[in-house]
């Protein structure tokens, strides 16, 4: 039943290695030029952005983590509660379980329930079109995500593996639902030319959840008999600050650069690269057992993401768009590779 697999991968994700092993996010090439007369104050640095009509204290997104179990509800509550209170965006896992079983809804209402001003993302499968404004409805959501996961159903024990049209049941459901429609991987990452055939299916919204964070071939093996595929393909993926910036280089469309990112640090260079806004969901995950833990997490990433800027002397998330980085090593050399120029990063 899907609200056991639910369950299944709440606990595999809390309490096994389920991240990539020898794939990294690309940041560590990644690095910010150093300003050694910033001319700011660190303490009036704004970390607020505004996300279609929406504002956030913090770039920061709680991705798509759970629902569809009942002990995903106080997952949900917890997170809700967090998001709510720091001004950042939550998103919730699959809706389709409450879709389909409405004794399990109120493990997705409990968030609006807690958090009535924030910004909720909902969430089903490209296949879904038939969900989509009951999904909407549900969760009373701001955005609804569509999740794109072609490696994680080839792992699953009982994935659907015929992705013909996907693209036009997208289009579709962007004409069905009345909010802003984001498309999103679930770790593999999102090239450019898939971001432009999103863009122009009608998506508004990209986050990309890229390679070097969690691998849901590894979640997926750990449920699968023979793990013989999934630890083939355990690392499979583009990695983040590539995907970051091969797709906004590619589309012009709010971007969330997601994937392995745990620092505010890593989130301002992402947000350097082009990335309008971060998203994370394990360590929230491994966080949500209190209140003070999630807000411990949440003020510890917005203080060193309040410092990369202070050292860069970036007053707002607008400005820390335009500081200047360079591009090292193994991401230089996929960029160049598909014809990015890495240099027009380096003197803006």
């Amino acid at each position: 039943m899907i609200s056991d697999r639910k369950l299944e991968h709440l606990l595999i994700c809390e309490n096994y290695d389920v991240e990539f092993k020898d794939k990294t996010t690309g940041f560590e090439d990644i690095e910010l030029i150093h300003n050694v007369l910033p001319e700011i104050d660190k303490n009036e640095i704004d970390l607020s952005t505004e996300v279609f009509g929406k504002k956030l204290d913090s770039p920061l997104f709680i991705t798509a983590i759970t629902g569809g179990h009942p002990a995903a509800k106080e997952v949900n509550k917890q997170l809700a509660i967090a998001a709510e209170n720091n001004g950042i965006a939550l998103g919730v896992g699959s809706q389709r379980a409450a879709c389909e079983h409405p004794e399990l809804a109120d493990t997705y209402t409990v968030v609006r329930e807690n958090a009535p001003d924030c910004l909720l993302v909902g969430n089903i499968g490209a296949p879904q079109l038939n969900l989509a404004e009951r999904a909407v409805e549900i969760l009373d959501a701001d955005i609804l995500a569509i999740h794109l996961n072609p490696l994680q159903e080839s792992i699953q024990p009982e994935g659907d593996l015929d992705a013909r049209g996907y693209t036009e049941m997208i289009s579709q459901i962007t004409d069905a639902v009345d909010i802003p429609v984001l498309a999103k991987e679930t770790g593999c990452g999102i090239s450019a030319e898939s971001a432009k055939t999103l863009v122009d299916a009608g998506v508004d919204f990209i986050d990309i959840e890229g390679a070097g964070g969690t691998s849901w071939a590894a979640v997926e093996t750990y449920r699968a008999e023979d793990r013989y595929l999934g630890e083939i393909f355990w690392d499979w993926g583009i990695p983040t600050a590539i995907s970051t910036v091969e797709v906004t280089n590619a589309v012009d469309v709010p971007v969330i650069s997601s994937g392995g990112i745990r620092t505010g640090l890593e989130a301002a260079k992402a947000i350097a690269l082009g990335a309008d806004a971060v998203g994370m969901a394990l360590p929230f995950l491994k966080n949500c057992n209190s209140q003070e833990a999630l807000n411990t997490f949440i003020n510890r990433f917005n203080d060193s993401l309040r410092i990369a800027m202070f050292l860069v002397g970036a007053n707002n998330i607008e400005e820390l768009k335009q500081s200047n980085l360079v591009i090292r090593g193994k991401t230089r050399e996929w960029l160049n590779e598909r014809g990015i120029n890495t240099k027009n990063y380096s003197r803006r």
